[in-house]
């Protein structure tokens, strides 16, 4: 099962994924692609077992991957103020893996509402989001 966390910018929802996945399923290999290499090492530091900077890795490890977590920027083009390229959004969008896709961060600044969706502290959407992992995880073993 290849899961694969996207993140940009420093990398603090990123590690924050990482850490959470990690908690709930601490076997997982988790790869983290950021879209800077900021996001990329505080993924890592926070415990990913690989990690990849910029555009290509982003696209590459998309085309394989069984889960991709991140901010719902990941998959609009020019989000997480500009360091989501079109080729990264289509990318994401475009692959076959299952996505939870977090509602927090880069989305407000890029003219793009979600509606239905409670304000919530960007604490409470990654918990739900690594409890969302465990659950997908666990049926597909």
């Amino acid at each position: 099962m290849k899961l694969l966390v996207i993140d940009g910018q420093g990398g603090r929802m990123g590690s924050a994924i990482v850490e959470q996945i990690r908690a709930v399923c601490p076997g997982q290999y988790i790869t983290a692609v950021g879209t800077n290499s900021a996001a990329t090492a505080s993924m890592l530091k926070a415990g990913a077992d690989a990690g990849a900077t910029g555009e290509n890795p982003v696209i590459v490890n998309s085309r394989d991957a069984d889960l991709i977590v991140g901010p719902v920027g990941i998959v609009i083009a020019d989000s997480l103020l500009g360091e989501i390229t079109p080729a990264m959004a289509a990318a994401v969008g475009s692959s076959r893996a299952h996505k939870i896709l977090i509602p927090v961060g880069s989305y407000r600044h890029c003219r793009h509402t979600l509606v239905g969706i409670p304000d919530q502290p960007m604490g409470v959407f990654i918990r739900l989001a690594a409890e969302e992992t465990a659950r997908f995880l666990a049926g597909r073993s």
